[in-house]
This record gives structure tokens, sequence and C-alpha cells, in this order.
């Protein structure tokens, strides 16, 4: 896996140096984002359950891109995230929410007509920097608690993302986490007790985002879409 993340940095490093700095375009970038999440869940056995999340507020996305010409570009930054899932056991009436807040460092390439319509995708390596979990019996809440840093995840989450740039700023992108959300090995004493809740919880959460702006200068005006 390693080899695969060094062998898409060194892609990146090889088209960078073939392309004629002076044409190089550089400018920062900055969105929200709309996250309508789920997961490829097995919660001890059980494979069904997974609710839509939707999480809206406190995504930020942050870039720094390096356009080498109208066709071909890369970027970079610091991304700030929302990312969870939701599983509802039908059967004990129970819900359990999920979620991390993830400061993220993405390495993208874009491809196509970077002024209209492109493609884009890479990988990202995130930092879960805030855990949260809540718990529904018969739809009341019954216990909610987040810890900064918690070890019931991993210190480090892999996700690869692919999406489309449409004209005018808006932005669809799908990312699925190659990491597992839990840290199987976490463990927590309970009646005296060491036991370990996640050992037989496999999640990999994926989404669709959408975004405005997101790759558009902040030198942007319609006369420069228009010109085109």
């Amino acid at each position: 896996m390693k080899r695969t993340y060094l062998l898409i940095i060194v892609i990146i490093l090889a088209f960078s140096i073939n392309v004629n700095a002076q044409n190089t375009k550089v400018y920062s970038t900055s969105s929200g984002e709309m996250i309508f999440s789920f997961a490829d869940l097995n919660m001890a056995g059980n494979e069904k359950g997974n609710v839509m999340r939707f999480s809206p507020a406190f995504n930020f996305q942050n870039l720094v891109n390096f356009d080498f010409s109208d066709r071909f570009g890369i970027y970079s930054g610091i991304n700030i995230r929302n990312v969870g899932f939701i599983y509802e056991n039908s059967e004990y009436k129970i819900k359990k929410k999920y979620r991390t807040y993830n400061a993220g460092i993405p390495i993208g390439i874009k491809l196509g007509n970077l002024n209209k319509m492109f493609v884009f995708g890479g990988y990202e390596l995130e930092m879960p920097f805030n855990y949260k979990e809540k718990t529904f019996i018969n739809e009341s809440k019954e216990d909610k608690f987040n810890v900064w840093f918690s070890d019931r995840v991993h210190l480090w989450n892999s996700a690869v993302f692919g999406g489309i740039h449409f004209p005018y700023g808006t932005t669809i992108t799908f990312k699925y986490y190659l990491t597992n959300f839990f840290n199987k090995d976490f463990e927590e004493v309970i009646d005296g007790q060491v036991t370990k809740p996640f050992k037989d919880f496999d999640v990999n959460v994926f989404y669709i985002s959408v975004s405005f702006q997101m790759f558009r200068n902040s030198n942007f005006s319609p006369d420069d879409y228009f010109d085109k």
C-alpha cells in the first residue's frame, strides 16, 4: 500500500517537471462541502442497518492549485471535515451515530478544460482529532460523548477520491476510506473486565459531496469565462 502512495506522488512530480514552469498558474481556493455519507459495514455479523448521514456544516477545504496548462493541474492543501456514519438495529430499536472531525492533506490531479469542465482524483491522508458517539433507544437519546484524539479510531486514515467539476463552480466528489473507521485493538474496562468493543466491527465510510467554488481562482470573474 505504501508503494502505491509513493507511486502516485512520483507520477505527479514527473508530470510537474515536464511542464514549463513559466506557464504555471498558482492560486489558492477555499469552499465548504455538503457531505452525504454511507458505510460498507459489518457490525458483529450484521451487514444491514446503514442509514445515510448528512453533514453540511463545518467542512472546510483550503487548496493550493498549480495549473500547468489549461488542461492539467495538481493541488494540495489542508481540509477540515465532519465524517461519520449511522447504524440502526431495527430489531432492538437502537440507533448509533458515529463521527470524527478530521484534518486532511489531499494530493490531487485535475484533467480537462480547467476553465470550464474537468475531472479530478487523488489520495488524502486524514487525522481524526475528535471522536463523537451518540446512542438512541426507541428514538430517545440515551448517551452522548466526545473525546479528543481518541484511541477508538486510528491515528491516520487513508482515502481515495474522484469527481467532476462543472462550469460555474459546482463540484461533485466521491470518496472512499480505505482505513477501517474503528480501531479494533481499542480496549476499555466494563464491569471490571477488559474488552475490545470494536474487534468485530468492519466499517469503511464512503460519501458523495457537493461543493461550490472549490477550484475557482479568487480572481475569477464572469468575463474570464465567457472570453474563452
